[in-house]
């Protein structure tokens, strides 16, 4: 990155002689202090019901996908007990679990890609402590009010409506927060097993433990956490520098339109009062879920959910001005200057992501229905039976990873005339993994190397000729001497 695509930094502490604008600074307004309580501000808009609708969907996918069924069993449950992870009519086993560390690393380069494009909007729309914020502050709206009368009850004394209004506020943070334990450890437990279970005290103590950590957890960052999180403990918020540039879109403040700022009426020519569009209503500032204020320039406790945007556009229609004072922008563009969105960071994110998509693709659908391991006997690499034929031993283990039973057949293709020992053709219920010890011996006449490479084959029954996924071949060795 060449030093023109830079951000550069911009000094919001209190020292006011910096290079910002001194009006801008709140004088003893410690918005980095974990201790400051923030009341949001309610607010609508465009983007505000673009959030809304887009944290509503994964919401109700979150909530309704444990209690969706599939072939008789729940769609998607990740069984840790059995060691399957079953998403739909996929079945996951801990062999192929080389596909949770694709998933991870294309989620890190999405997350990349998105951010160096959009900057934060993961944060703002989709971050589970975002939603859950936003989900636990409208019950603090509904049951206190709005954000001056929730700073004035917390004020006053304590009274019986006081109690009553803080009394019902936390119960409700408490039931969404147990519903939102149930429903992770649902993901890990059957729920119509876990709900009747846990209600009845019959669940075991780990699930209990789980369910109400998760729901503590909940309970604690969306209800008193909020902000601290995302300013203080979340390391996207601190790397995120490292992948924005002059380009990326960000939620920014034309500084030049709104400069100089001042309260005006609305018939009033702010020219001729020497004023620029901002009004100086701190709109901005009090529906933003971090405390910041835009208005100071690019900020990384900023999680682009738009709610300043969207209250600079009503105030901006309210006063017969232009929308767009604060808005989804780059700092070229506030700096009137163009805007490059193919770029070759961005373009460099996208072409490993897409990569790292195929290769997962391609290993998803190469996951085959059944498995076998091969170990030798490491006792006795090979002896001689009471035939004189040249004998080695192996245990087998078959597994079954499907959802029925299933009838396999063994062979061995690299021996010349050789004996089997043991069963050849086993069923398997769905899940079993299934050890079989075999021996194979052949006529030391026959054997010209002292070690051969084979291959154990294992065939599920019905499986078509042309079936890939019909038969599985292992290598392993014959020893005839060493």
């Amino acid at each position: 990155m060449s030093d023109q695509d830079k951000i550069d930094i911009k000094d919001v502490t209190g020292d006011v002689t910096g290079t910002f604008n001194p009006n801008t600074f709140k004088a003893g307004d410690d918005r980095f202090n974990p201790g400051k309580r923030i009341y949001v501000r309610s607010q609508t808009g465009y983007w505000q019901r673009v959030r809304k609708a887009m944290g509503w969907f994964f919401v109700v996918l979150f909530v309704a996908l444990p209690w969706l069924r599939y072939d008789g069993r729940q769609a998607v449950l990740f069984d840790l007990d059995h060691q399957q992870f079953h998403i739909f009519g996929a079945t996951i086993w801990p062999q192929d679990l080389t596909l949770l560390a694709w998933v991870f690393m294309i989620a890190a380069f999405a997350l990349f890609f998105v951010t160096t494009f959009l900057g934060r909007v993961w944060c703002g729309y989709l971050c589970p402590q975002t939603v859950w914020t936003f989900m636990f502050i409208w019950f603090e709206e509904k049951l206190e009010g709005a954000a001056n009368k929730r700073r004035k009850l917390d004020a006053a004394p304590w009274s019986g409506e006081k109690l009553a209004r803080k009394g019902a506020k936390h119960l409700a943070w408490i039931l969404l927060s147990l519903g939102t334990g149930l429903t992770f450890v649902a993901y890990f437990q059957d729920v119509f097993q876990l709900v009747p279970d846990f209600f009845t005290l019959q669940a075991g103590g780990w699930v209990i433990f789980w369910v109400l950590f998760f729901a503590a957890c909940t309970y604690g960052n969306a209800g008193w956490m909020r902000a601290i999180m995302c300013i203080h403990m979340c390391p996207y918020a601190r790397f995120q520098s490292a992948m924005f540039d002059k380009d990326t879109y960000i939620v920014g403040y034309d500084s030049k339109r709104g400069e100089t700022r001042g309260a005006r009426g609305r018939k009033a020519d702010p020219k001729a009062l020497g004023l620029g569009d901002c009004i100086d209503c701190d709109l901005c500032v009090q529906v933003c879920p971090t405390g910041i204020d835009i208005r100071d320039g690019l900020q990384y406790e900023c999680i682009n959910c738009g709610a300043c945007v969207d209250a600079c556009d009503q105030t901006m229609e309210r006063m017969g001005y232009p929308k767009g004072l604060i808005s989804y922008t780059t700092e070229h563009k506030l700096a009137h200057s163009e805007t490059q969105v193919a770029r070759p960071k961005l373009i460099g994110y996208g072409l490993v992501m897409l990569v790292m998509l195929g290769v997962f693709v391609y290993n998803a659908m190469s996951i085959m229905p059944m498995g076998l391991d091969i170990l030798r006997d490491r006792n006795q690499l090979f002896r001689e039976n009471s035939e004189g034929l040249i004998e080695n031993t192996y245990t087998l283990k078959i597994l079954n990873k499907t959802l029925q039973s299933q009838t396999y057949r063994l062979d061995v293709e690299g021996l010349p005339e050789f004996q089997w020992f043991g069963p050849r053709e086993v069923t398997l219920k769905p899940g079993e993994i299934f050890t079989l010890p075999v021996s194979l011996a052949v006529d030391p006449f026959n054997l010209k190397r002292p070690t051969l490479d084979v291959q154990f084959v294992l065939k599920r029954e019905g499986a078509a000729p042309g079936d890939s996924k019909g038969s599985l071949r292992q290598p392993s060795k014959f020893i005839s001497r060493l």
